[in-house]
């Protein structure tokens, strides 16, 4: 179900998928948007939980304002959807930024986090991550003729080599914003995602990893993130390595790379990873 509601004085929207279970809140990469777990739902995992799928602010169909993307801007939107959902704690996670966002939440208001659930994203990731995600940056701000011009060009992203699954067009469908003419522009603001890269690229993660104190899940992904032969976006020694440091951290390996694990086969591994650590 598509919702909107008013926190920290701007309008977020998100997915909320009704479910048996507690409720698990997931915040997307970067770029991305609620429909980033779009994958997951498909493989089941509603039947275990309640999904709130949110759009950070100035991606999606949040309000975009032209500045404030500090981890502790977000940090306030999410705690300000809990309050008006009446939700006091929750089992909260995400995947890549979104991973990192809820570890800075576990932090910093650790009373309103039960469980942590991080998606390929670490304290240290791939020294190379700037340039690994400048693909994902370039194509903001950028009118592109068409929806079909816009997905022909994203099925030949280097990551995508050899893989296709329809189910992620869902998020590219809501990636865009259709204009008068039939062409499309990514939602998301060049300026507003490199302001949020600077700010969680300067935190120093390393230091609060000992002081998350609820039981942790990271999820990690080991394909290439590029054509055949490129290193994953999280090398597996530095997820492990937070995974370790985290007080009541586990670890688990996912098929696919950084993207695709969210689909397919990698989506059927995450939703069995995240129903026995939210049931234990």
């Amino acid at each position: 179900m598509e919702c909107f509601k008013k926190t920290n004085g701007l309008r977020l929207h998100y997915l909320d998928q009704q479910g048996a279970g507690p409720t698990l809140l997931l915040m997307p990469g970067l770029t991305a948007n609620a429909h980033s777990f779009d994958g997951l739902v498909a493989k089941g995992l509603t039947q275990s939980v309640r999904l709130l799928a949110v759009d950070l602010r100035g991606r999606g169909l949040s309000d975009k304002p032209a500045s404030g993307y500090t981890l502790a801007d977000h940090a306030l939107d999410i705690l300000g959807l809990l309050d008006h959902l009446g939700l006091s704690q929750v089992i909260l996670g995400g995947h890549s930024y979104g991973g990192l966002l809820s570890m800075y939440i576990a932090h910093r208001y650790p009373e309103r986090v039960e469980k942590l659930v991080v998606i390929d994203a670490a304290a240290e990731m791939h020294p190379d991550t700037r340039k690994l995600i400048q693909p994902a940056i370039d194509r903001l701000g950028k009118r592109v003729p068409s929806w079909e011009t816009y997905l022909a060009a994203v099925k030949i992203m280097p990551f995508f080599y050899k893989w296709w699954d329809p189910a992620i067009e869902s998020y590219f469908r809501a990636d865009v914003e259709t204009q008068a003419d039939g062409s499309v522009i990514a939602r998301s603001r060049p300026e507003a995602i490199v302001e949020a890269v600077e700010h969680v690229l300067a935190e120093d993660w390393q230091s609060k990893l000992a002081t998350i104190r609820q039981p942790a899940l990271l999820l990690n992904a080991t394909g290439a993130y590029g054509l055949p032969g490129a290193p994953p976006l999280l090398p597996a020694k530095q997820a492990k390595a937070t995974a370790s440091a985290l007080p009541l951290g586990q670890y688990a390996e996912v098929p696919g790379n950084h993207i695709t694990m969210l689909y397919g086969e990698g989506a059927k591994q995450i939703v069995k990873e995240i129903v026995k650590f939210v049931a234990d």
